[in-house]
């Protein structure tokens, strides 16, 4: 069988995370590589190694595949992408073209399923409040009531890749598990042991509310300061999601009139924060630099996902992580 013409096209710090030298080494007994690993800038500057590509191999900072590098690439069959969202870089002609694309998202939403876990666990036994209390104040804080991890809500805005994987973790605990997804079906819920409520519903009954919403035209904006102020005494706000999603400025003005929340951030919108930006200051307010996702030796996941697509496709077998036009869509 002739083997396959690839090339890895990124940034050169993530090409160094993501393809490890086991993961170099696998994809080299499948693939003839015919060119060293490129970035974005050195592709669109010389756009010759793409002539007899078929297979590319990328992850953070792809290049964009419209016509001009479509036209340059005449043998492209299949892009193996080890990351998540592939919106930065997939055009109409890519689809139209017919080019096969699969991608990590999976392996990514491992670690950020991870970081919400201990958000949520933490939060339900306040250790956020009390941390931050006894570091201000250098004494043990006044015992208040503690939601806990027996019995309590928690509540997941969207069961998509993250959140689903996010339920799934939660399961050995005691605890019981709403959501917020317009898109899933009441069935589905039952499968997931997930009771669906409204919006509004989900944020007065939760004691933990993690979001985990797609960044869409539809969603920007769409947790408001009203649905922070309707949390429950002493509840708990996670955001692992986009910081477009929430509200900031309102949301910033409940924590200041809240301080009985707790606000753990991962993503902020502008990202970081703006200088003097209430959120560094806020006791309530826990800033993590964009943290959740897959970070150093995590990121070598989702090159060895992309080594096991690479297997099933060579084989003829069909992928476990392909990505339509129709999915793409709706991913953040």
């Amino acid at each position: 069988m002739q083997r396959l013409k690839g090339l890895y096209i990124l940034d050169r710090e993530a090409f160094e995370r993501i393809y490890g030298t086991e993961e170099q080494r696998d994809i080299d007994g499948l693939v003839d590589i015919l060119a060293p690993p490129q970035a974005d800038e050195s592709i669109r500057n010389d756009l010759s190694p793409l002539a007899d590509v078929e297979v590319i191999f990328s992850g953070w900072g792809a290049p964009l595949m419209d016509e001009t590098f479509l036209a340059a690439a005449p043998k492209l069959r299949a892009v193996f992408y080890a990351a998540g969202s592939v919106r930065s870089f997939v055009t109409e002609p890519f689809w139209k073209r017919g080019i096969i694309l699969t991608t990590a998202a999976t392996a990514n939403a491992v670690p950020v399923s991870e970081y919400t876990l201990a958000a949520i666990l933490f939060g339900l036994k306040l250790g956020w409040r009390h941390t931050m209390q006894m570091k201000r104040e250098a004494r043990y804080p006044v015992r208040t009531n503690v939601p806990g991890c027996y019995d309590s809500i928690v509540g997941l805005v969207s069961l998509g890749l993250i959140g689903r994987l996010t339920r799934e973790r939660l399961r050995p605990f005691d605890l019981r598990i709403v959501a917020y997804d317009p898109f899933v079906k009441p069935d589905y819920a039952r499968e997931l042991d997930v009771e669906l409520l409204p919006l509004d519903e989900l944020f007065r009954r939760s004691d933990a509310i993690s979001l985990h919403t797609p960044l869409l035209k539809e969603t920007e904006g769409m947790i408001t300061g009203a649905h922070i102020a309707s949390m429950k005494q002493g509840a708990t706000f996670i955001n692992t999601a986009r910081g477009a999603i929430v509200r900031e400025n309102e949301m910033i003005e409940v924590l200041k009139q809240r301080p009985d929340l707790q606000a753990v951030l991962d993503v902020t919108y502008p990202e970081p924060p703006a200088a003097g930006s209430p959120l560094y200051t806020l006791p309530n307010v826990i800033l993590t630099p964009h943290i959740a996702g897959s970070m150093d030796a995590e990121c070598r996941r989702m090159g060895r996902y992309m080594v096991e697509e690479l297997r099933r496709y060579v084989a003829g077998k069909p992928l476990r992580w392909e990505v339509t036009r129709e999915a793409a869509a709706n991913r953040a």
